[in-house]
This record gives structure tokens, sequence and C-alpha cells, in this order.
């Protein structure tokens, strides 16, 4: 049984275990200081994207890399960028939206199918949605789109939109919505996906075994609820469970292992308190709402998660990284089973929008400020 949230805190404290100093990154190759004791250099792979959001790594060794104002680009193995690939739907590039994550499909090489989650502009206000199209050979653009998920209800703020694409094992995908922030309290009505994780085969449709499938007035694409804003999303290589960062208020980032059905929270219970300092919600613990597995107070931001499942770096390995916005740098968490045992951190100085295991056995970054980099960590010998 998971201790109360008071009890989390004073761990969080304990676990952990070091921020590690380092200077900004300045150039291509610059020393970023220790890993788990590993020296490590971070590498400017490319320059001069406006907001890059997420990255996918191409069967060739290429990067897809979305801009939130709606673009995406390729990324060489020169580190030059393409033109913007074509055929992609409008986006909603206010606030916070724009176009967000993008994965490939697990039989890519066959399909060449990619999926893309961005704000959709309605009619009503705008809403998180997915989209997945077949991109052509030479890598120009994208045909046979179709939208597979639109959140709902539409809403007509500009924050809080999630949202991360991830592949089960089983090839089902699991897409981090938001609250959209105006509309916080409706993470607990099962009527409505705001502030849900949901799950959906890989063609739109919805799995038989999802957890509210057969319950009447609830969405049956939703697997678990009671979320803020998720922003990171991973599968454990160890036993297959899906992580999710999700962002909190003022403190209150949380770490968490969603499951079927499962509330977590959200703004019931929660750590954290209003921008304004006020209170959120009834306090840090009900009794049928789940606790995260780990936390920050104060808030990092966090954005973008990767495991590590590479042999190129032992120390790393069974590893969760977190990329952190305000916090600026690339969080490592040690895990036990579903445990976090400590925590340590690369300080970059860069809002860290997103984090991937590059097939090189380095982490990737796409890093959301004015330079609009792509950075790579890796050993520095």
């Amino acid at each position: 049984m998971r201790s109360a949230r008071s009890s989390l805190a004073a761990a969080c404290v304990l676990l952990a275990v070091s921020v590690l100093a380092a200077p900004a990154l300045k150039a291509q190759g610059a020393d970023a200081g220790s890993i788990a004791g590993v020296p490590t250099r971070a590498v400017t792979v490319a320059t001069g994207l406006e907001n890059p959001w997420s990255l996918a790594f191409l069967p060739d060794g290429r990067l897809l890399v979305t801009e939130r104002p709606g673009r995406l680009r390729v990324v060489g193995r020169d580190g030059k960028l393409s033109a913007p690939v074509r055929g992609l739907p409008p986006v909603h590039a206010e606030g916070q939206g724009g176009l967000l994550d993008v994965v490939l499909d697990p039989d890519f090489a066959r399909n060449r199918l990619i999926y893309w989650s961005y704000a959709e502009p309605r009619s009503d206000g705008a809403g998180t949605a997915v989209a997945r199209g077949r991109l052509v050979s030479d890598l120009s653009r994208v045909e046979r789109v179709e939208v597979l998920f639109r959140q709902q209800p539409s809403g007509t703020g500009n924050n809080h939109f999630g949202s991360r694409l991830a592949f089960a094992p089983d090839g089902t995908l699991f897409i981090t919505l938001g609250d959209r922030y105006s509309m916080r309290d409706k993470a607990q009505d099962l009527s409505t996906t705001i502030g849900k994780v949901v799950r959906i085969n890989s063609d739109g449709t919805i799995p038989g075994d999802n957890p509210f499938r057969d319950r009447a007035g609830a969405r049956p694409e939703i697997w678990s609820y009671g979320h803020r804003n998720v922003q990171a999303a991973a599968f454990s290589p160890a036993d297959g469970k899906l992580w999710t960062v999700e962002h909190g208020a003022r403190g209150g980032d949380e770490v968490n292992i969603p499951q079927a059905g499962k509330n977590y929270g959200w703004p019931v219970i929660t750590y954290g308190r209003d921008y304004s300092g006020a209170r959120i919600g009834e306090g840090t613990a009900k009794p049928g709402m789940e606790q995260p597995v780990f936390y920050w107070d104060p808030s990092i931001a966090p954005s973008g998660a990767a495991f590590y499942g590479a042999d190129r770096v032992p120390a790393w390995k069974g590893s969760l990284f977190v990329g952190a916005l305000a916090g600026m740098a690339l969080v490592r968490l040690s895990l036990d089973g579903d445990s976090v045992v400590a925590e340590e951190r690369l300080d970059l100085g860069k809002r860290v929008r997103d984090v991937r295991l590059g097939p090189d056995g380095a982490l990737w970054l796409a890093i959301d400020d004015s330079a609009g980099e792509i950075v790579r960590i890796e050993p520095a010998r």
C-alpha cells in the first residue's frame, strides 16, 4: 500500500540524491555534467526550429520533429531541416495549442503510417485531436489523412491540451489529455474526455476490454481519469506498464502508473496550490483516489519522458528520464519496480520539451526555447 501524500512529500526530499550543477549548452559537444556518475556531453544536432514539441526516429536515422505553430519537419542526418511536410490539417496554434506529439506506427516499415496529436480548431472552440496518415517515401507529404479521435467537449481556452501518444505492447494507442485549464472539474466526469488518459485501437476503434466500455454514460475510450495535464507517457521495457508524468499547478507535478478504471484525483486531491496560492480541492488523499508514485514540489513543469533500455550506458539502464521546462533540466528517476528510489538532475539551462531514447543509445531532447534546438546527450567518453 502506498503511503499518504504527506509521507510521500518527505520521501521525495530524501530521495533527491543530488542536483548536478552543469553549464548551459553553449556549443556542439559541450560538457554537460554527469548522470549516474557518467560524464556526458551535449551535442547540438539542429537549430532554428520554432517551439519543437516532439521527436520520432525514422528507420534511416532521420528525425520527424513537430513545431507547435503547425509544421512537421524532417531533420536530416546532417542536421538540416526540410521544408514543412505537406498534408497536415490546420491546427489551433494559440497559447499552449498547436501541433503536439508524433509517433510512428509499430509497423511503419510496411505501412508508413504516422500519428500526431494537435489542438484542433472547431466552430465552438478547440480540442485535442489525433490523426494518422501515410508518409510518402520522399517524406514531402502525408496522404490518406484521417482523424481517429477528438477530445470532447471543445473548450474556448488555449491551455492544457496534453498530449502524448504511446503505443502499448499489444498495439493499442494511449492518448493523454489535459483538463483544458478552465474545465478542470470535468476531469472527474466520465461523460467527457477532459483530464483523461484514453486508449483506442490504431484505427480509432475502441478496444473490447476498455474499463468503461459498457458503463452507461461513460466515454468508452477512457482508460483512467482525474488527470490535470499529462505531457509525458512511456511504456516500461521491464514489464510493459504505462508511466505518465503530469503538470501540477504550484507544485504537485505527478508521476503515475495509470491503471484501467482508476481515479487519479485531480482536482479533488492534489499537492499543488492554485497560482494565486489558494487551496485546490479537499486535501492530499481521499478513499477511492490513487496516490502518485512520485511528485515534485516546487514544480519542475515536466514534459516528455523515456525509459532507458539501451546497453550503451549500463548505469542508466532501467531509469526513467523526464524533461523539465521550468526546471530547465533532464531528470533521472531511479526505479525499484513501481517505486522511485532516487532522483538526480542534469541542469542544462534549457527548456526540455521532449525526451527520446535514440537508436544510438543516446538521449535526444527537443529544446523549446528561442534557439529551437534538438540536442543529443551522450557519454563524454
